[in-house]
């Protein structure tokens, strides 16, 4: 026998709801507190990760919000034409606010409010839980569009996303908005399978990582619910053993080079890339998954 179906149902439960809400609540209140330095600027806060994308475990620990200035953007013109980038730069105006400059003063800012224990990471803000509240992560980021034509004023076209540099240095764009939309389509179109059968297979990763099929950091949760997006939509039917062996098996056959991200603005599948899964670490999970399916009897 391999996971029972009971097994399978209980993993594909939502992780804690109501305190990942007011852990929110009360971050998103201080960062907008009209009394930080950086509030004469355009911002927007957002609840993102598995509890903005409803595929949160219990055992997810980390709420994650983005902290987006809007009074700039960075851009990527590189597939316009050379008439319409001509007339972009034409066009273009001098900022006078930065990225290093708004996290900063956000940082700033949440170390006032919340205490010494904030510590900026590689890419996020760390705000320590206390009593109900969860700890958090604050990604500072800026709008960032992708140009594929610029004519103006009327023929003008991008792709919206968000952009920030690592702490060394590395420059990271993302497209969350497409991502969370996409996903929320998927479920619809699935009956309202998807996102569970993320959660399932996210507490599955667990159980394999504390029962030594896995290494920590192989599967991250993004990437997995990249990966199941891209399985056809007849997948995911009424049980979860079936939907597991149908996906794993698509996954096993299917064309790789061509799996997409959820936003489908990046491929799932990249060596050497910041917003890609290695194709290597693709593997090794797949390999485990289904190693781990079929040892499952004997190890309990």
């Amino acid at each position: 026998m391999t996971i029972p179906e009971s097994q399978l149902e209980k993993w594909s439960r939502q992780g804690a709801k109501v305190t990942s809400a007011a852990t929110y609540e009360a971050i998103s209140k201080v960062l907008n507190d009209p009394k930080s330095s950086y509030h004469v600027k355009s911002f927007r806060t957002s609840l993102q990760g598995s509890y903005g994308n409803d595929t949160n475990i219990y055992k997810d620990s980390d709420v994650d919000v983005t902290m987006c200035l809007t009074s700039i953007y960075y851009m990527d013109t590189s597939d316009l034409s050379p008439d319409d980038k001509e007339r972009f730069e034409r066009n273009r105006g001098a900022a006078t606010y930065s990225f290093e400059e708004f996290r900063k003063e956000v940082l700033s800012w949440l170390i006032k409010n919340f205490g010494t224990g904030v510590k900026l990471g590689k890419k996020a803000i760390f705000i320590p839980g206390h009593g109900s509240r969860r700890d958090a992560d604050v990604l500072v980021c800026v709008e960032h569009r992708k140009y594929w034509s610029y004519a103006v004023p009327n023929s003008t076209h991008f792709s919206e996303g968000i952009c920030f540099w690592t702490t060394d240095g590395k420059k990271i764009v993302n497209y969350p908005k497409q991502h969370m939309a996409n996903c929320t389509t998927k479920h619809q179109g699935t009956n309202s399978r998807f996102k569970c059968n993320i959660r399932a297979l996210k507490n599955m990763r667990n159980a394999m990582i504390e029962r030594k099929f896995l290494e920590e950091g192989v599967a991250p949760s993004y990437f997995l619910e990249g990966m199941l997006w891209n399985a056809p939509n007849e997948n995911y039917v009424s049980t979860y053993r079936q939907a597991f062996l149908n996906y794993i098996n698509w996954l096993d056959s299917c064309e790789t080079s061509k799996l997409l991200c959820a936003n489908e603005r990046h491929w799932l599948l990249r060596d050497n890339s910041q917003v890609s899964w290695s194709l290597a670490n693709f593997k090794k999970f797949r390999n485990a998954a289904v190693g781990f399916w079929n040892s499952y009897e004997n190890l309990n």
